[in-house]
């Protein structure tokens, strides 16, 4: 496949601002990420670039920094590969948990051990809103519980709520690439008891859960938080991430009309990841 490098430079060079403009971009259909020193690399494919896109990113209104770009058309080669080459290293999470790629060979012995075949930056543990996910997951137990992961990407949570021993996972993003993905690490992880479906919160109905986990952004979350109460079950848990920490307020002014209550927040470089508690 035909890919797009659109360079970004940030001035001054700050770590939050690269991180918002990274998860802007991904709201539209860049795959992969690689952090400079003078801010960021994005991939798209070419058939999706348009830099009518690039101009609407709202962080490009910050009066603060100076965001500029330059793009160009890249060699058509195995993506795949090149990331998982240069781009993709294991990461562990709270000495229990690594996520890493099948390539990778010599690791450290964890509780459980998540194989990645890695398409893009998010998904893989690597970005913030990820981790804080993992670490609520890591806190929990998901025995005999029946999950619904929103916004699944790689399935990288679901896979480990099925470690977990959870009874029933089912994973949903309106990605194509994402649904093929997660059904790929689905069965590198031989998980039996996840299945995947491409689409939004439109897809759900009559059937409930004990857990759901939400890591999109501030305003979907905002808009299907009412959504995902209706198919939460009584005393269930809701984790909501993919925001900042100055969102903490209107997510949990939201979560308050639909009676969530919120018991754990974890933070990690302004962003943010809340477990809340339901009871109707």
């Amino acid at each position: 496949m035909q890919y797009t490098k659109v360079s970004f430079t940030i001035s001054p060079i700050n770590d939050f601002i690269r991180d918002i403009l990274t998860a802007e971009l991904a709201e539209f259909e860049y795959d992969s990420f690689e952090e400079t020193q003078e801010g960021i690399n994005a991939y798209i494919p070419t058939a999706s670039f348009s830099t009518d896109d690039i101009n609407s990113l709202q962080i490009l209104q910050n009066k603060d920094y100076t965001i500029s770009y330059t793009h160009e058309e890249m060699p058509d080669q195995n993506w795949n590969e090149t990331w998982e080459k240069h781009f993709f290293n294991p990461i562990i999470i709270d000495d229990r948990c690594i996520v890493r790629s099948p390539f990778h060979q010599e690791i450290p012995k964890t509780d459980y051990d998540i194989l990645i075949e890695p398409k893009m930056a998010f998904g893989t543990g690597h970005h913030e809103t990820t981790g804080l996910m993992i670490k609520h997951i890591l806190d929990a137990d998901f025995s005999g519980k029946t999950v619904l992961d929103m916004g699944c990407g790689t399935g990288i949570l679901g896979i480990l709520c099925a470690m977990k021993d959870a009874s029933k996972v089912i994973g949903i993003d309106i990605e194509d690439w994402a649904y093929n993905n997660a059904n790929e690490n689905i069965k590198l992880n031989n998980i039996n008891q996840m299945e995947v479906f491409c689409g939004d919160a439109s897809l759900l109905g009559n059937e409930t859960y004990d857990v759901i986990l939400a890591n999109i952004n501030r305003n979907i979350l905002l808009a299907d938080i009412e959504k995902y109460v209706s198919v939460l079950n009584n005393n269930g848990s809701l984790y909501l991430s993919g925001f900042y920490s100055s969102d903490i307020d209107v997510i949990d002014a939201k979560c308050t009309q639909f009676n969530l209550k919120k018991i754990s927040v974890k933070e990690d470089n302004n962003w943010v990841a809340i477990a809340y508690t339901h009871s109707k």
